[in-house]
Order: structure tokens, then C-alpha cells, then sequence
């Protein structure tokens, strides 16, 4: 519940400190002295959009802070365990608001973003204006209304799931179907492609290969003219070669190591140059004798070569890039191949999504049909109380399952009421006036209000159009409402006012060209005023104190 509150210069307000209590607490007080300014400041804890307009004018900044005891609200201290920001068994919101309209929110003194504090502001507390009624006149909202009387708010994430599951695939199954003629051609192409690069037949690493054979066969000439030179420089020359004058040097050197032990180690150097000459001599030959100098496998090479560069520049990749390239484009031929094949899975996945939503959200309809009746009698018996002695209120819900499919399932809500003996059912809009829609309204927010988990509420003169018995059968509902949940009133009415197990009085007061609004509760004789005011006006009598009295002893 709120239990406390601290506004700085907000608007009109200064400084508004006050304490609230558990029950019903009524708020009163002279028109235009700001009775709903602290509702409007607690907006801004609960995560609405800040504005520099609400800084107090020449002033720096406005503060705003709540303090809500934990006591009994599990999902609230859920969310802030979650969040990792709990902080023992009470939650303080706080914002805070520049002139220049910058705004910065906290939780229990950890800086979030408003997002934060308006999913955990859902748990804290929730707030019924005084144009509810008008909200009432959408069919939106009149779901919405009916979803959170159910509260089957599990199988409602489970349709939306459902139905983003389905769009997701039935989106994908349209790209494909989109595509369908642009892969055909694209098959085409690549067939084609594939087809030349089939018949060509490139290996691997074969174009290195043949690149290596070719430039030897094209030299193949001077390869021969030249290994033979070498080979009669080292070995076959019989006027001198360099084997012969190996040998010569080595048995000179064997005779001076005779002579010079230092000498001793040569021999054995060049008996190892004469081996390596005599190895080279045999490598040379053997090269010779197996030289190829085959003219047809060289044309043959020429041609293969001038066909490898020219599909190279066809697909704009180099020469030794061909063969992936190949690779990669019957890849994505059989992709294409497969085309026709994924978009009759794909076409079988969607159905199968959409039968699953369709399920969930069969369940959600008939859970919908289920509480509609139990909030169809029960609207319908305080439309009763509120003096529409022959009202009857009822919810139409008309399934679709072919043309009004959406993450909210497949029904569509209206609220249908008749206010008159004979009249028909008809929507809520068309039939009920201004001040029946008021009692209408406020009948629909104090029952569903009775379902909502958040355990406090704050009803911001939603009897306006509503006087006389039917202004103490309201306030009557808001303090049995208040037995059991907090319950804050904004109200001009002193049947309501007196119904409060408390109640708040708003003042504003000019002094200087300043303009202060606050805030103070009301101890019994001082609240005896307030409801004679309110009944009387401005002239305060022995008969409106009378009164006065009387409608707080009965509450």
C-alpha cells in the first residue's frame, strides 16, 4: 500500500508532505485547489512522461518520492528481487525533474529507466480517472477491461506467443512464395552455369598443374640445351670437366697431407664434392633421358589454359578461384532445387502454427465467455443499487476464427446495456446518457477493481454526473471496496466524502504572487465542516452541520 508521499515543487505545490492509511481515504476540497495534483505526481513515480511545464515556475528542479510497504504484495517484491533492487519491506519511487524538462527515476535509490518504474508501478497501484468513462466507449478498452476481471493474463502471453509464432512463419512462407518466379529464373542461370563449368571437369588443384606442365613443355628446348651443357661441364666433357679436375686436386691434396698434417681433412671435402658432381651428373641424365617434348600435349595444355581464363573472367574470379566457384554454384543450385520442396514445409509449418493459436486461443475465448457472465450479473445488480432499477448489462463477445485473428485471439468485446423496460440491448454509447454512463462506469471499475492484484487503488472523481441516494450508495461500495484494499477518492460529493475511514482536505492559498497548494487531514470536527461545505456551499448552517454529522455517523 502507499504510505507516504513527499512532493517538492510540482506545479502549485512547494512542498506536500502527508501519510496514508490503509482503508478509504477521501480527498476534498475547493474547486481548482488541486485535489488531483498528488494523483498527478504520483504519475510520474509510477513512470509518465515528465514535462518541463510541471517544474515549479523558478525553480531548478521537481522531486517527487512514494514509499509503498511491501506487506502482502509477493509480486511486487518478486519484481524487485528480479531486478536485484529490494530493499527490506518497503519501495520507494522517486522522480526527479529539471526546468529543462530532463527527468531521471529511482528505485529504492538505484538510478532505472522509466520503463522500469512503470512495470513495477502496474504492481504497486492502480489508477482510475475521471474520464474512465469515456475510455469506456472503446472497444479496446472494454476488452481489456473484461481481461482483467479474468486475470487470465498466463493465457494471454501464451496467445500472443502463439500468434507472433504464427505471423513469424506465415511471413516467411509469403517471402518464399514471393521469390518463387525469381528462382526459377535464377535456376536457369545457374544451370547453365553449371552446365559449362560440368563439361570443363577442373580438379581441384589442377590449374596449378597444368600451369607448372606448360610453362615446362613451352620450354622444354632450352630445359634440354641447357641440362646438357651442365651435365658435359661436370661429367662428359673428355677435354676437361669438373669431376676430373676434382679428382686431380684430391690426390694433390693426399700428397701434401703427407707432407702437412693440417692439410688432413681436405680429402675427405672433396671426396664429398666428387660424390655430390657424380649424384648430379646421374640427375642430369636421367632428366634428359625422360625430358617430354610432346607438341600435342603442349597444344592440348594451351587450349584447356584458354578455357580455364575464359570462364575465370565470365564469373569475375580468378583462374585458381574457378573450382570453388563451381563448387559454390551447384550448392546453390540444389538449394534452388530444393525450393519447391521447402515451400510445401514451410506451407505445412504455418498451418500448423495457426492451429495452434487457434487452440489457445479457443481457451482464451471460452475463459472470456466464462467471466463475462459472472460481470454481467453483477454489473447488472449494481446498476441496480445505483437507481437503474430495470438496467441490464450484458457482454457480447463475437468469435472470428478466419478474419479477426490478433495477438488478443480471435473475439470481439462489446459491452451492451439496456437502461429502460423494453429497450433492447444495444452498445453501451448509444443507449446510456451522461450521467448513466458515469454510474455505469464506476459500477464496472469498483467490481473489476475487486479482481486487480495491485493492493491499492485511486479513483479520481469517477462520480462525476452522479448526486443524491445514488451518491451514498456509491461511496457505500468504495468503503466496503476499502475493507479490503486501499482505497484513495477524489471526490466533490459529501455522501462519498463522508464514507471514508479517513479523509484529506486540499487547500490553495495566494500570498505574495505566489500560488501554494497543500494537503492535511481532517480530524472529526474538522471533517463535520468539510461535508457541510460540500453540502451547503458557501454558507455554512446549523441544519448542513446537522447533516453533516448525520452522513458521517451513517458511513
Amino acid at each position: 500500500m502507499l504510505a507516504h508521499m513527499t512532493i517538492s515543487n510540482f506545479a502549485i505545490v512547494k512542498n506536500l508532505e502527508f501519510e496514508l492509511k490503509p482503508g478509504m481515504t477521501t480527498i476534498t476540497g475547493e474547486t481548482g485547489a488541486g485535489k488531483s495534483i498528488a494523483i498527478d505526481a504520483l504519475g510520474l513515480c509510477l513512470g509518465d512522461r515528465a514535462e518541463a511545464s510541471m517544474v515549479r515556475p523558478n525553480e531548478d528542479k521537481a522531486e517527487i518520492s512514494a514509499a509503498f510497504s511491501l506487506q502482502n504484495n509477493q509480486a511486487a517484491r518478486r519484481w524487485l528481487e528480479d531486478n536485484e533492487l529490494v530493499d527490506g519491506e518497503e519501495c520507494i519511487l522517486r522522480r526527479v525533474i529539471t526546468k529543462e524538462g530532463r527527468s531521471r527515476g529511482f528505485i529504492n535509490g538505484s538510478p532505472v529507466p522509466a520503463s522500469q518504474q512503470k512495470a513495477l508501478g502496474q504492481l504497486l497501484i492502480n489508477i482510475h480517472g475521471q474520464h474512465a468513462h469515456q475510455q469506456l466507449m472503446r472497444a479496446e478498452h472494454q476488452q481489456q477491461m473484461l481481461d482483467q476481471y479474468a486475470g487470465h493474463h498466463l493465457l494471454m502471453e501464451k496467445t500472443r506467443k502463439a500468434y507472433q509464432i504464427w505471423r513469424q512463419a506465415n511471413n516467411e512462407l509469403k517471402r518464399l512464395t514471393q521469390n518463387r518466379e525469381e528462382n526459377k529464373a535464377q535456376k536457369q542461370l545457374i544451370q547453365y552455369q553449371v552446365k559449362e563449368l560440368n563439361e570443363l571437369a577442373l580438379g581441384e588443384d589442377e590449374f596449378a598443374e597444368i600451369e607448372e606442365e606448360h610453362k615446362r613443355l613451352s620450354n622444354s628446348g632450352e630445359l634440354a640445351v641447357s641440362s646438357q651443357t651442365a651435365l658435359s661441364v661436370l661429367y662428359d666433357n673428355d677435354e676437361g670437366n669438373a669431376l676430373q679436375l676434382l679428382q686431380m686436386a684430391s690426390q694433390q691434396v693426399i700428397t701434401l697431407g703427407e707432407l702437412d698434417s693440417n692439410l688432413s681433412t681436405i680429402p675427405a671435402m672433396l671426396e664429398e664434392a666428387i660424390i655430390q658432381v657424380q649424384e648430379a651428373s646421374q640427375e642430369l641424365r636421367c632428366y634428359l633421358d625422360n625430358l617430354d617434348m610432346d607438341p600435342q600435349r603442349l597444344i592440348y595444355l594451351e587450349e584447356r589454359l584458354a578455357k580455364i581464363m575464359s570462364l575465370a573472367r565470365k564469373h569475375y574470379v580468378m583462374p585458381n578461384e574457378l573450382y570453388q566457384k563451381h563448387q559454390d554454384l551447384l550448392k546453390e543450385l540444389e538449394e534452388l532445387d530444393c525450393s519447391d520442396e521447402r515451400l510445401e514445409e514451410m506451407a505445412e509449418q504455418v498451418e500448423l502454427q495457426r492451429q495452434k493459436f487457434l487452440a489457445t486461443a479457443e481457451k482464451l475465448s471460452k475463459s472470456r465467455q466464462r467471466y463475462a457472465k459472472e460481470l454481467d450479473k453483477k454489473i447488472s445488480n449494481s446498476m441496480h443499487e445505483l437507481s437503474m432499477e430495470h438496467g441490464i448489462f450484458k457482454i457480447d463477445i463475437q468469435s472470428d476464427a478466419e478474419g479477426m485473428l490478433s495477438p488478443l485471439g480471435f473475439d470481439n468485446i462489446t459491452f451492451l446495456v439496456s437502461t429502460n423496460p423494453g429497450q433492447p440491448l444495444q452498445p453501451l454509447g448509444k443507449v446510456a446518457s451522461g450521467g448513466e454512463l458515469s454510474r455505469i462506469s464506476l459500477a464496472i471499475q469498483v467490481i473489476t477493481a475487486q479482481k486487480v492484484e495491485t493492493p491499492s487503488l485511486i479513483f479520481d472523481e469517477v462520480d462525476v454526473g452522479i448526486s443524491g441516494p445514488t451518491a451514498a450508495i456509491v461511496g457505500k461500495m468504495l468503503r466496503t471496496l476499502g475493507e479490503s484494499t486501499q482505497v484513495m477518492c477524489v471526490t466533490h460529493l459529501p455522501q462519498v466524502a463522508g464514507c471514508g475511514h479517513q479523509q484529506m482536505f486540499v487547500a490553495k492559498k495566494s500570498t505574495k504572487g505566489q500560488t501554494e497548494t497543500n494537503m492535511y487531514p481532517l480530524d472529526d470536527k474538522a471533517r463535520v465542516s468539510e461535508l457541510a461545505r460540500l453540502l451547503g456551499g458557501s454558507e455554512i448552517t446549523e441544519r448542513t452541520l446537522a447533516n453533516a454529522k448525520e452522513l458521517l455517523f451513517a458511513a
